[in-house]
């Protein structure tokens, strides 16, 4: 059955297209996410939901949305998505943070030049009939010292628009190398050495912890006399009370502002300042940007649904169109293996480590994180995926860590999981062959070849002659076909381990059967969902 897809947001028609064009149903509503009711009422057919910023995504929302997969923002913005209770849900959500790079960056070199030369003080003043030539005193961006703080996509773009204008530029960015900005043609500094050159200061980063109120009171008062400062970027990297005083003061010379630490803003302490000028969010607002923002995230969600793709996704690990088609078998290796260990562990779980080896080390560890978490989870929780697992195991307090390592053995790579439980430690190998099927290479530090089966009963026991046979016997007296098996053991006269191939689920009464014998150590049934 094709997905279905709800845009419930005013998307352009090429857009919509997109999604028919890929073969997936689509409804068109763009008026529908205003209206909360109706929205809960239809959610649940939907596999996909497309949105800009007026549909709101609650929790509350999500409770019916019983088949949604993925939440699809065409915008950077996602403050209208509770990505804690998607998380939850195991919906992931996207955004499309690059559709309007170019157009945001456009905006904040526009607002410099407006800042630089109090266009819009003049205009008003101008079309007011004034004429006052000598009060609109401006200043030139040709040789000024432009502080870029986050050199990113988007201001990156700055940096390359203000070295075009002739601007020296330096940048602060901690994840910004010296090789790259010397690539950029711009100077890599630290904070403080920005706040005392910069003529002009623009801010280009996420609102974070470390990024709130990155130009507080403190470092204002580091700022060069006379600087002008511009935020594209987000409300809250200002201070706007301490900003108000220093243009009050004379110390900052102008400001100009796109975004506000409460909007939508009809009220705010730097409104009315000379010099200062304000704009409602209109970084993203060209014709050019919300198209490219509405086909991305089309593309993204189309991606998503049918291949398996994870792109600019805000709640789990990105992983490309050609990467989920070279993982998949490690992807599902690496459920299969958190499922068997999952099902074998009855109590409560307090660490899941795993080891990456070989060429199973170069592949997308965060999403093979996600796998196995979501393997072992979902043994206590079946509704529990890749999306959802992490967020629940944090809830639940268990350790997840991570081991990676050169090919140590007889396999191109493999992926090795165990997990401490409070009553004991528990390990599983796998790898996949040069067929594509996930293999069992080890358990229990026992090396074994067992593929995965939708029915498996698994057992221990001491190694004595016979045992092959009673668990034959007792399988077809209580009518289980066995298909194949799989034995292995630790030497000989060992521990030794089986895994059973059966047609169907093996029944309770069976396994008590076999506990009853004295025969096994342990008997356990297993599950998997190998399609």
């Amino acid at each position: 059955m094709a997905p279905k897809v709800l845009v419930s947001d005013s998307l352009s028609e090429t857009a919509v297209q997109i999604f028919r064009d890929r073969g997936i149903e689509v409804d068109f509503e763009p008026s529908l996410g205003k209206d909360k009711e109706k929205l809960a009422e239809v959610i649940g057919k939907y596999d996909g939901l497309a949105i800009r910023s007026a549909t709101k995504v609650t929790a509350k929302l999500l409770e019916s949305a019983t088949n949604l997969k993925v939440v699809g923002r065409a915008g950077i913005g996602t403050d209208n998505v509770d990505k804690e209770a998607s998380s939850k849900k195991g919906v992931i959500v996207m955004n499309t943070p690059f559709g309007n790079m170019i157009t945001t960056a456009e905006h904040a070199i526009a607002l410099m030049f407006a800042v630089a030369r109090q266009i819009p003080e003049a205009d008003a003043s101008t079309q007011a009939g004034k004429w006052e030539k000598s009060k609109f005193m401006g200043v030139e961006l040709t040789a000024k010292t432009l502080g870029v703080i986050g050199a990113g996509n988007i201001g990156g773009i700055v940096c390359d628009r203000a070295r075009g204008l002739k601007m020296k530029v330096v940048a602060y960015d901690p994840f910004l190398s010296e090789e790259k900005a010397s690539n950029m043609g711009v100077e890599k500094v630290e904070l403080d050495e920005l706040l005392r050159r910069a003529d002009f200061i623009t801010l280009h980063v996420p609102l974070t912890d470390q990024t709130r109120n990155i130009l507080g009171r403190e470092n204002l008062a580091k700022t060069k006399k006379g600087v002008r400062i511009i935020n594209c970027a987000r409300g809250g990297l200002v201070d706007e009370n301490a900003l108000a005083e220093l243009i009050k003061s004379g110390h900052v010379a102008g400001a100009a502002f796109d975004v506000f630490a409460e909007e939508p803003a009809t009220e705010n302490p730097l409104f009315g300042l000379p010099n200062v000028v304000c704009t409602p969010h209109l970084g993203a607002s060209t014709t050019e940007a919300q198209e490219n923002v509405a086909l991305q995230v089309a593309e993204q969600m189309s991606n998503y649904l049918l291949d398996g793709a994870v792109e600019n996704a805000l709640n789990m690990p990105s992983m490309t169109a050609e990467e989920a088609k070279t993982m998949g078998p490690w992807v599902k290796l690496a459920e299969h293996l958190g499922g068997f260990i999952g099902q074998m562990t009855e109590d409560a779980i307090k660490a899941i480590n795993v080891t990456y080896d070989g060429i199973a080390s170069e592949m997308n560890l965060k999403a093979l994180d996600c796998a196995v978490v979501a393997g072992i989870l979902k043994a206590s929780q079946p509704d529990v995926n890749m999306v959802s697992a992490p967020v629940i195991a944090k809830e639940r307090g268990i350790q997840i860590s991570t081991t990676s390592q050169d090919q140590s053995g007889a396999f191109d790579g493999y992926i090795k999981v165990t997990v401490v439980s409070e009553s004991k430690e528990r390990s599983i190998a796998g790898t996949v062959f040069s067929d594509g099927k996930p293999r069992f290479i080890q358990i229990k530090g026992i090396n074994i070849d067992a593929e995965v089966g939708n029915h498996m009963l698994y057992t221990t026991n001491n190694d004595v002659p016979g045992i092959i046979g009673k668990l034959g016997t007792l399988l077809g007296e209580h009518n289980v076909n066995l298909a194949n098996f799989t034995l292995g053991r630790s030497k000989q006269g060992g521990e030794a381990i089986a895994i059973a191939y059966v047609d169907d689920a093996v029944p309770a009464s069976v396994v008590e059967a076999m506990k009853a014998t004295g025969n096994f150590k342990q008997v356990k049934p297993l599950e998997f969902n190998v399609g």
